[in-house]
Parts: C-alpha cells; structure tokens; sequence
C-alpha cells in the first residue's frame, strides 16, 4: 500500500518568476540543451528540502543569478513522462552580476519583457500560468518601489523592503492529458499547500 501510494505520488518541484531591472523588468527564461525548449527557470525538490530553498537553488543554478526570494505566485501542473508534476513558484528579483556558470542541462538564459517572454515559451501550459502571474509580478514590483520611495521621502530607513501583501494564486494544468479524478484529487492538494504557504508569508 505505502509502495503504491510512493509510485502514484506527484513530482514536486519549485521555481522561480525571475526579473531583472527596476525602470522596466525583464523576466528570465531558460532554454533546455536537451530538449531545445525555452521554459521558466526550475526544478524538483531533493529530500526533504523545502520548496523555496529548492525554488532559490534551482534558479542559480539555470540562470547563474543569485536572487532575493518574496511572495509566492502559485501553482502548475502537467504530465511529466506519465507522472504528475507539480510546481510551486516564488517571485524573484536579482541581486547583481552572474554569480556563476549555467547548469550543464541549460543551454541559454534570456531576460524579456513579459509579452516577449510569454510568446518565448515553448510550453502551451507556462505561458498559461506566465501571462496569469506575470502582471502580478510586476504590480508587486511596482507597489514596493513606491513604498521604498515613500518610506525615503519620509526620512525613515531604507535599508528594509517594506512588506507588501501576497498576490494571488494561479493553477495552470494541462486539463487534455489529465483524468478527471486526479484533476480533483490535485485541486484538493494543491489547495492545502497554497494556504500553507499563504500562512508562512503572513
């Protein structure tokens, strides 16, 4: 039984929405060596290891930028190889220069407005959750630079960011390739976890 229940578990993973720049951000997004397909930037979860430490690692190691890590954006899923794949994604923002070389399975890194960074992606199922989660990304940026700038006007410590409320959650799945009974099951599931994570933010 436990057996069973291991094999027909969901691959859980984790990324990033990554961006770069203040006036105007720029979304990153990765192209694979193998498969030559240009997704966003991510990856699974080893044992026992948090989805946001996982989400923080995967993005240096596929786009070479260290980053600071703010709210969590939502959930997609799809079908990986005949299993369930679920990936939690965190906003983003780069802390400077390339900290180091790319992961051998990535091929190239871009960073792109949103709409070019939608149309970029390869998989019908990310430009989905991008273009649901990437206007959120941005007014969040936004919402935190005025209250920075508000907070300096003021005389009060820049050194701090300012908390700003977490955004929404978006589910992206590929409703084609799945049954109707694990669309519910997974529902059900990811649903615990977005108010798990909505409770570690607050």
């Amino acid at each position: 039984m436990v057996d069973s229940a291991k094999r027909n578990a969901p691959i859980l993973a984790a990324g990033g929405i990554v961006l770069r720049g203040n006036a105007r951000p720029y979304f990153a997004v990765v192209r694979l060596r193998r498969e030559k397909a240009w997704v966003l930037p991510k990856g699974k979860l080893e044992p026992r290891e948090h989805p946001r430490d996982a989400a923080k690692r995967e993005v240096l190691e596929e786009t070479g930028h260290d980053v600071s890590v703010h709210e969590f954006l939502g959930s997609m899923s799809y079908l990986n190889e005949g299993k369930l794949k679920i990936v939690q994604f965190w906003l983003m923002r780069t802390t400077g220069a390339p900290q180091r070389e790319l992961n051998d399975d990535i091929k190239a890194v871009k960073w792109l407005p949103l709409r070019a960074a939608i149309e970029t992606l390869t998989r019908p199922h990310e430009k989905v959750f991008l273009t649901h989660v990437g206007p959120i990304a941005l007014r969040s940026v936004k919402k935190s630079q005025h209250v920075r700038r508000s907070a300096g006007r003021a005389g009060k410590a820049q050194g701090r960011r300012p908390p700003v409320a977490p955004v929404g959650h978006v589910i992206a799945m590929d409703y084609e390739n799945t049954r109707p009974n694990v669309v519910k099951a997974l529902s059900n599931w990811i649903g615990r976890v977005n108010q798990s994570a909505l409770r570690r933010a607050s």
